[in-house]
């Protein structure tokens, strides 16, 4: 019988996917309730493949990983130990670590090899930190202390506050209303790619006409009294002030009564520290390829999280998922053409030290061999597909339009679960530095509705992140990396 090894909870979802696979993939579901296939049967596959359009080629294989990954457990059991156990992992604590060392033996457990590639990290301490207004009306505000703040006197600084809408407001602003205040953005939300430059520059743009220290409104468009933390970034040629985030709702709170004439004033406690750099790892897991295992498909997402919350979305459930991808690939007995490799690359949230480790770790020929590299990094809702951008590639390149075509068709095995788009713009800012050198980039794309709503917070929680999502993020990074590694070409050949 089809179903009687599938644990009982699965078996809904299971029936749900099989009215609308194809009986090919039934077959190949079957094969995985079975057993995997011999190396007889393997090798007699991967010669027919030459003269098979690409969907007829990988069925087979491609239903066999998506059947895996939608009614398994063991990949969400990995995230609730990660993130319930383990819990946040800031660059520097012991909780990164742990949860490095945790997941290596894991992965040796599970047959995968294994590497441990060292990262410098900067190890920053948040201490304790408060706000509290003391005109008009004396109350304690809810505060997150930017990543890399430097703290203030222990005494703390009080001051009055002057809030600016944008970088135009600061700038009319003359040098005295400023000087010895402490400046507070409240940008209205407008997505994060236009808000988080305040939180990246405000405390050095606010150093420059003299305010002692800098509030910014939590990027977020939605709020329930929840501050979000995230780096700053200190020009070198002004003085390094404190700068920490409200919430929306106080942003506004004193932004409308600044509006109104009252003098708001506020006394800030931040005991942030900046210690010597830590030792890290990236955490590196591969199978080797069978033909041609120095070429690389790469895929994976950063294990470092700030220290609130349990970086379940960002980036814990990407990194779990991409390494239970490669778990069940090699529990199925699948070796790919090429080397199929997942990075749990430390360090992208205070410094991007373990992209750019990897990337300069590599000689130029290692890296002409890495075919494409694939990030998840946007949350662990429901995926919708991936985004893939070919650096260099203008409009009309047959190069981009070819790769499309591929990964279009490797896609159409994700339509049973409405995840087989194909966007423009994909990347990441771990695997940023490989495509700044030409390599092919792709993310996992999902709905993103909700994820800034818990992104950098304390609400940054398993609950918040749905089992059947999970899994098929699992399925999307098993099903896309392993075609893309198998291919009988490259993605996108050499030049």
């Amino acid at each position: 019988m089809l179903f009687e090894r599938i644990p009982p909870v699965a078996l809904d979802s299971l029936e749900r996917l099989a009215e609308r696979l194809t009986m090919g993939t039934l077959f190949a579901l079957a094969l995985l309730v079975g057993g995997t296939l011999s190396p007889q049967a393997t090798a007699a596959q991967s010669q027919a493949r030459s003269s098979e359009s690409l969907t007829d080629a990988y069925r087979t294989d491609a239903g066999r990983i998506l059947g895996a990954a939608l009614v398994d457990d063991a990949g969400w059991d990995k995230l609730e130990y990660l993130t319930t156990v383990i819990g946040h992992r800031l660059s520097g604590s012991k909780g990164l670590e742990d949860a490095i060392e945790w997941a290596a033996q894991g992965m040796q457990d599970e047959g995968l090899e294994i590497s441990l590639q060292p990262v410098d990290v900067p190890h920053w301490v948040r201490g304790e930190e408060s706000l509290e207004m003391l005109e008009p009306t004396p109350r304690s505000l809810d505060i997150l202390g930017l990543g890399l703040s430097v703290g203030t006197p222990e005494s703390g600084i009080e001051a009055e506050v002057v809030v600016v809408r944008n970088w135009a407001e600061l700038d009319a602003l003359p040098h005295e209303q400023v000087a010895g205040k402490i400046v507070l953005y409240a940008v209205p939300w407008s997505g994060y790619g236009s808000v988080v430059q305040y939180r990246s520059g405000g405390a050095s743009r606010a150093a420059a006409k003299g305010a002692v220290a800098a509030l910014v409104r939590s990027a977020t468009g939605r709020s329930l009294y929840t501050p979000h933390t995230g780096a700053l970034a200190y020009a070198i040629d002004q003085p390094k002030i404190p700068a920490a985030a409200v919430t929306v709702e106080d942003a506004e709170w004193i932004a409308r009564l600044a509006e109104r004439g009252e003098t708001v004033r506020v006394r800030l406690k931040m005991d942030a520290q900046q210690y010597e750099d830590a030792e890290s790892f990236n955490l590196i897991a591969e199978i080797r390829g069978r033909e041609l295992p120095d070429e690389v498909v790469v895929m994976g997402g950063h294990y470092d999280s700030w220290d609130v919350g349990d970086g379940a979305h960002d980036d814990g459930a990407a990194c779990t998922a991409a390494w239970h991808a490669l778990t069940l690939i090699h529990q199925l007995g699948l070796q790919p053409r090429r080397t199929l490799r997942v990075v749990l690359w430390t360090n992208e949230e205070n410094g991007l030290r373990g992209g750019n480790a990897y990337r300069f770790g590599l000689s130029e020929e290692e890296l002409g061999n890495h075919v494409v590299a694939i990030e998840m990094d946007g949350g662990a809702e429901r995926p919708i597909g991936f985004g893939f951008t070919l650096p260099g590639a203008g409009s009309g390149d047959p190069r981009d339009s070819k790769a499309r075509a591929t990964l279009e068709q490797i896609a159409s095995f994700f339509e049973p679960i409405d995840a087989a788009q194909i966007l423009p713009r994909g990347g990441g800012a771990d695997i940023g530095p490989l495509m700044r050198s030409g390599v092919p980039g792709m993310s996992l794309q999902t709905v993103g509705e909700h994820y800034f709503d818990w992104h950098h917070t304390r609400a940054d929680t398993l609950d918040k992140v749905d089992r059947q999502d999970f899994r098929r993020a699992v399925a999307l990074f098993g099903v896309m990396g392993y075609v893309l590694a198998d291919l009988p070409e490259r993605l996108v050949p050499e030049v």
